[in-house]
């Protein structure tokens, strides 16, 4: 199996559980003279074995990230640790650039000259600059994450 397919099953296993967990919470109690819509109990232990079934398979997808290699010395693992950071470096410079360019000032808007005037604190232009091109890394290294996830076999 290829780690591709090995991530959709832990998402689909993932939907699995959530889905039990409120079916479960739903059916956990019912009032005396009915009968519950489902058994909570049997759905509980279904739950049981599927996250028990998502341990495993998170465990053999981690264990296949961290000896994966995509690029010179860089593991799948490192891949996507930098991705991260870069979403969430991409996310503070959007922000940063939004707030200094007065996006997030809802009505805002100086009405009379005598007013206070807003000055921007930060280069808006070198930040949205710095986003583009963390954007352009971002997608880089998704490429090569995807391509890895398509050509490595799962371990055991």
């Amino acid at each position: 199996m290829k780690l591709a397919e090995a991530l959709a099953l832990r998402a689909d296993a993932a939907r699995r559980v959530e889905q039990l967990r409120a079916r479960v919470v739903s059916s956990a109690r019912y009032q005396e003279g009915e009968e519950p819509a489902e058994d909570a109990g049997s759905l509980l232990a279904e739950a049981e074995e599927t996250l028990d079934e998502l341990e495993a398979l998170i465990r053999r997808i981690n264990r296949t990230n961290a000896v994966t290699v995509i690029d010179e010395g860089l593991t799948l693992t490192d891949a996507l640790a930098r991705r991260d950071v870069l979403r969430l470096r991409h996310a503070l410079i959007t922000s940063a650039a939004d707030s200094a360019a007065g996006r997030d000032q809802r009505g805002a808007v100086r009405q009379l000259r005598s007013e206070l005037k807003m000055l921007s604190a930060l280069p808006v232009g070198e930040l949205r600059a710095r986003a583009d091109v963390l954007a352009r890394e971002i997608r880089e290294i998704d490429v090569r994450i995807q391509r890895a996830n398509w050509e490595a076999d799962l371990l055991d």
